[in-house]
């Protein structure tokens, strides 16, 4: 059976945000229910990956944000969003749900609880030097590996729990925004593509891109761009110390731009 491959490209820095926090939490929910050391270690690194992003942005405030934008959205145009009266029903209540639980979060810092302890601030500190997570150079983290899996999944989720309401809000986000689409057949001539992104009288700029393209095609695309243009170009994969190049075939595509 035939499938598409399908490429998302984030044209703003919340979008980027959001979607690199919706990838490292899939690794780290998908991790966290293995019971090798390998797993534990993983879950581990993902977390330094995600409270990385949360030191960076100030993720609540800019949840809320987009949150109440999405509502306003809804309640007044509702036609831009590809669901059915009773589907639209859900996502309001969805979106208020989502709204009051943030506001209803404690404050204080997110994941304060898994920074504060030694046993993973010793890991942080550790991995940031090439194997420097030996059993070796942490004899404390190489015993907690050895405890009961029991005993392992009783502090991971005392330590993940706290983000699990960020991770929640920014999956009904992104899934709205998914949802909020325009699609179109598309020929990338020589293997090149542009266009520009116009602004409507309801609509924020485009928030993402997604280009279809059948998993049979012997090329991947290449999207950059920014609120106002963007391109697609398909390049051949590279072979050995070759470079990527660019395909002179015309390659068809599905475009699908997100739009909120």
């Amino acid at each position: 059976m035939n499938t598409d491959i399908i490429y998302e490209f984030p044209l703003n820095e919340r979008m980027r945000v959001f979607m690199r926090l919706e990838h490292l939490f899939a690794q780290l929910l998908h991790f966290l229910h293995g019971n090798t050391m390998i797993d534990k270690r993983a879950v581990m690194t993902t977390l330094i990956d995600i409270l990385s992003i949360f030191s960076r942005n100030n993720l609540k405030p800019e949840l809320l944000k987009e949150i109440e934008r999405l509502s306003k959205i809804l309640e007044e145009a509702p036609q831009l969003i590809a669901l059915n009266p009773s589907e639209l029903a859900v996502l309001r209540i969805d979106l208020e749900e989502m709204r009051k639980n943030l506001y209803e979060a404690r404050g204080g810092k997110i994941g304060s609880k898994l920074i504060a302890s030694s046993l993973f601030q010793s890991f942080t500190q550790r991995n940031a030097i090439p194997g420097g997570s030996c059993s070796f150079d942490l004899p404390a983290f190489h015993y907690w590996l050895s405890q009961e899996e029991a005993r392992q999944q009783r502090e991971l989720k005392e330590w993940i729990e706290p983000l699990l309401e960020i991770h929640s809000a920014i999956q009904l986000v992104l899934n709205f925004i998914r949802k909020a689409c325009i699609s179109s057949e598309e020929i990338a001539k020589g293997g090149f593509y542009q266009a520009t992104l116009p602004l409507s009288e309801h609509q924020d700029s485009v928030q993402l891109l997604r280009v279809n393209v059948p998993q049979t095609t012997v090329c991947f695309a290449e999207i950059s761009g920014g609120r106002h243009r963007f391109t697609v170009r398909f390049m051949i994969p590279a072979v050995d110390s070759e470079r990527s190049t660019q395909t002179t075939e015309d390659v068809r595509f599905i475009l699908t731009r997100c739009q909120l």
